[in-house]
């Protein structure tokens, strides 16, 4: 369970032990990187941050993702284990419009869903770019052959970008 009544947080902390399911709604449809199916496991402590309507998540999120290797383009999975500290405020207050403090949705009355902060703070969290191993070769420019099964039979042309270097260097003295 992610969403809690805000009444019960002042008087004490809410513990957190939950899963946010890879299907859940709060994920929108260009979101690449989404959790598999495990979903993401979060953990941790949401309690009052004082008065003025102010709530503090301590917590941990981990998981895992597929991503493509981003030389060669086979399927890799990364793991996600992050600890995360999110910070929820009413509108209106001194924290309007700072992008590290999550908004309480006024709509929802009394209860506070970390729904959207745990898949921002995931969304973060996530390699940007994900190799399937550190010597990966990649492909071929040319052909598209996978490098890392053998080499492929294209002749390797000189990279014009060096000509005027290459110039330089076969001139006689």
């Amino acid at each position: 369970m992610l969403s809690f009544d805000i009444r019960s947080l002042d008087y004490e902390s809410a513990t957190v032990e939950a899963v946010l399911d890879a299907g859940d709604p709060v994920w929108m449809e260009d979101d690449i990187l989404r959790p598999l199916r495990e979903g993401v496991r979060v953990t941790g402590r949401l309690s009052s941050a004082g008065s003025g309507g102010r709530y503090y998540f301590s917590g941990h999120l981990s998981g895992a993702t597929q991503q493509e290797c981003r030389r060669c383009l086979v399927p890799v999975e990364s793991a996600v284990d992050v600890d995360v500290h999110v910070l929820f405020a009413e509108s209106g207050g001194e924290d309007e419009g700072d992008p590290d403090v999550f908004p309480l949705d006024g709509v929802r009355g009394d209860v506070i869903d970390l729904r959207e902060a745990v898949r921002e703070q995931w969304l973060l969290e996530v390699p940007a770019f994900s190799v399937c191993r550190p010597d990966c070769k990649g492909l071929c420019l040319t052909c598209g052959a996978d490098l890392n099964a053998g080499a492929c039979g294209c002749v390797p042309e000189p990279d014009a970008r060096w000509d005027a270097l290459r110039k330089i260097r076969d001139v006689p003295e």
